[in-house]
């Protein structure tokens, strides 16, 4: 742990720095942070951040990948200005109003949402979200600041792990302060919804693994892993400089086998084996390589499972991958996109556009406030055309990171973690609604944008520094050489 406690000096960037170090730390405590005092809470302490953001390692591509994520946010900003205002450009009304107004006898203001203003309260978690990923760019630019987010995601994310062990086995009825109401037979940290503390605590254990990967590697004596001796130079390395590493990562995992979420440890698993493999490509034998270690992880995620996740062993038995009300679920979202496929039916209404369209396939117990996947939920809030733009940030984002892990030697840890935890999340919400939730949502923004900030070679950036430091040398010498110059003349 000591890549993340360097020697800090004093700058005008560094409240901008710790803030976000503080908000990607503590975002997951006060239950996932779902409630709108403690979104607007982390909106404010990223606005802030944002005003003392560092800019000085910014590069071109870094500018660029700005300029996108201000295109997305221009997307918004219109599709809100269609939702709120009484006077939309072009967005059509909805029809429930005039209904309304027909059954009730007297006018009602229409408006393109189908609960007034809802899209002003349901701006904060995308809006904090967009401030972690800009902080992570700006911030993670510098690849000592990048390292430190790394690790105080990983450490954050253990602690929390502990924490939700350690509550289930002692009072599993109260989350933090509170009741449990839901989930009693399974472990959620300080998140209320399983899912998303197994997406979580899977997020962390790939983070944990690709620490210790780097770390071990480090330290083995050959530029090439020879797999003969490797048994013989694991052993040289003291397991007491490696233990809280491996700590940390056996706790996370004990706590996403404890959520007993199908998809969360399914995809967690997935995203360790292939990040695992990803990692140590360049020191596998050609050829076969790469099959014989995605067999050899798999082997190895099927043993975790049956010693660790005996409850999601059966659940996978009993129940498949996917309920199939949450199916059902979204084909209701479909028909709600098909009737409202240009601007939705306005940011955060889905609870209430869903109950006309709820199948009879599902059951009537329960209300349903969201879709179970949040690229269905967010078309049918926002549209088709914003979902898409949203849809291609993230394929750019994807492909940025695929850069970085493909394309760097040094500090690939930073942009795989970020690719492997995109992903991991990404495809945990086309099932769930991971990444609606902001205690989740926005410590891994950050990370996404410290991966896409470390994702291109920063050579130029040194050699710069280097011609700078080698040219103030040679001025420095040059003065000192006249000064020793004069001195014996005038001897």
């Amino acid at each position: 742990m000591r890549h993340w406690l360097p020697n800090i000096r004093w700058s005008w960037s560094l409240p901008s720095v710790f803030i976000l170090y503080f908000v990607v730390a503590f975002a997951p405590f006060p239950f996932g942070s779902t409630n709108d005092l403690s979104i607007a809470f982390w909106c404010l302490c990223l606005g802030i951040a944002m005003i003392f953001a560092p800019t000085r390692d910014l590069r071109k591509p870094h500018l660029w990948m700005i300029a996108g994520i201000g295109l997305i946010v221009a997307g918004y900003a219109f599709v809100l200005h269609e939702q709120l205002s009484d006077h939309p450009w072009i967005a059509p009304f909805q029809p429930i109003w005039k209904q309304a107004s027909d059954l009730l006898g007297v006018p009602i203001a229409p408006s393109a949402s189908i609960v007034k203003n809802e899209a002003f309260f349901a701006l904060g978690a995308p809006l904090a979200n967009i401030l972690a990923i800009l902080l992570g760019i700006t911030v993670g630019s510098d690849r000592e600041r990048a390292r430190r987010i790394l690790w105080v995601i990983a450490i954050s994310g253990a602690l929390y792990a502990l924490y939700g062990v350690l509550s289930f086995l002692i009072e599993p009825t109260m989350i933090l302060w509170r009741d449990k109401q839901f989930y009693l037979g399974s472990v959620t940290g300080t998140f209320i919804n399983r899912n998303t503390a197994a997406a979580y605590f899977g997020s962390c254990a790939v983070i944990w693994t690709l620490l210790i990967l780097e770390d071990i590697r480090r330290r083995l004596p050959e530029r090439h892993i020879e797999w003969r001796r490797l048994s013989l130079d694991l052993r040289a390395i003291p397991l007491k400089e490696i233990s809280p590493q491996l700590a940390a990562l056996l706790i996370c995992l004990m706590a996403m086998f404890m959520t007993t979420s199908r998809a969360g440890v399914g995809l967690s698993l997935l995203a360790m084996i292939i990040a695992t493999t990803v990692f140590l490509r360049r020191d596998l034998p050609p050829r076969t390589g790469i099959l014989i270690a995605l067999g050899s992880g798999v082997a190895v995620a099927l043993g975790l499972l049956q010693l660790l996740g005996g409850q999601v062993s059966s659940r996978f038995d009993s129940q498949g991958l996917v309920d199939e009300g949450r199916v059902e679920a979204w084909k209701s979202t479909l028909r709600i996109i098909a009737d409202n496929p240009w601007f939705g039916t306005g940011m955060g209404t889905f609870q209430w556009a869903f109950p006309p369209y709820r199948s009879p396939n599902i059951s009537i117990s329960g209300v349903w406030d969201r879709a179970h996947s949040t690229p269905l939920e967010l078309a049918s809030d926002v549209g088709i055309p914003l979902a898409l733009l949203v849809a291609v940030g993230w394929a750019a984002m994807l492909g940025i990171l695929a850069n970085g892990v493909f394309g760097r030697r040094r500090d690939l840890v930073i942009p795989l973690a970020a690719a492997a935890t995109a992903t991991l999340s990404l495809l945990h919400s086309c099932l769930d609604f991971t990444l609606q939730i902001p205690g989740y949502s926005i410590p891994f923004f950050a990370l996404f944008g410290v991966g896409l900030a470390q994702s291109f070679r920063t050579s130029e950036v040194h050699q710069r520094r280097q011609s700078d430091i080698t040219n103030t040398s040679e001025i420095s010498t040059g003065t000192e050489l006249r000064g020793l110059s004069m001195g014996v003349r005038n001897s």
